[in-house]
């Protein structure tokens, strides 16, 4: 199951295009426990392309899995 904060990034990153910029400004945190970006990034959910950010194949079937199916139904 996938951390609820991580969900929430990829729902955020899915709606329009960000930049990475915007994405570290909004999601980047100094405190060791809380790893959103990175744990997006580990598990292979999200990609830096150029300098944006992108949800990757695999963090789009995260996001069709359970409850994220209904985030892109109401697309």
């Amino acid at each position: 199951m996938t951390d609820p904060l991580v969900r929430e990034l990829l729902e955020w990153i899915a709606v329009r295009p960000r930049t990475y910029d915007e994405t570290m400004e909004a999601w980047r945190s100094h405190c060791p426990r809380q790893t959103v970006w990175e744990d997006a990034c580990m598990a292979g959910f999200i990609e830096v392309v150029g300098d944006g950010v992108a949800v990757t194949e695999r963090g789009r079937a995260e996001l069709l899995d359970g409850a994220g199916a209904a985030f892109f139904r109401r697309k």
